[in-house]
């Protein structure tokens, strides 16, 4: 088995690929680069990174534990919070997950988008966070994650 230690990597200057063998494994492009995937697909590596994530305390003083990209946490009302961004997003067209729980699991909570607001901008987005009942409550621990296009 062979070891390669370096600093830099200088391809020609017209190389867009690196392969491995003779397996391409990285492609780029303008702003853009993807990765080999499973069998021959390629994963845009842009896309399939989370722009945004967070994990929070929900009840009571509102704590975050930890972050990526959260630059505020606003707690609202009993159950909604705005959650502002350190980088923007390009659009309003992004993918949020995420949920939540209380008491050590015993009440389980799924995040809505706010519905009485205009929910996703560029610069920050409202949460709602309901119970099974579809009641709103302030969750223990509430954790989501944005993926989209940062501006």
């Amino acid at each position: 088995m062979s070891t390669v230690i370096l600093d830099t990597i200088t391809g020609k200057s017209t190389a867009t690929t690196i392969t491995i063998g003779s397996t391409p494994v990285v492609s780029a492009s303008a702003n853009s680069m993807t990765i080999r995937g499973e069998g021959s697909n390629q994963t845009s590596i842009q896309q399939g990174l989370a722009k945004q994530w967070c994990q929070f305390e929900g009840d009571g003083t509102v704590a975050i534990t930890d972050s990526f990209n959260l630059g505020s946490l606003t707690d609202t009302a009993t159950g909604d919070y705005n959650l502002s961004y350190t980088t923007n997003m390009n659009n309003a067209g992004y993918s949020m997950t995420g949920g939540g729980v209380h008491d050590a699991g015993s009440l389980i909570f799924h995040i809505t988008v706010d519905h009485d607001t205009t929910a996703f901008a560029t610069a920050s987005w409202q949460m709602n966070i309901m119970n099974h009942n579809n009641s709103q409550g302030d969750a223990e621990l509430i954790t989501s994650t944005i993926h989209g296009d940062l501006a």
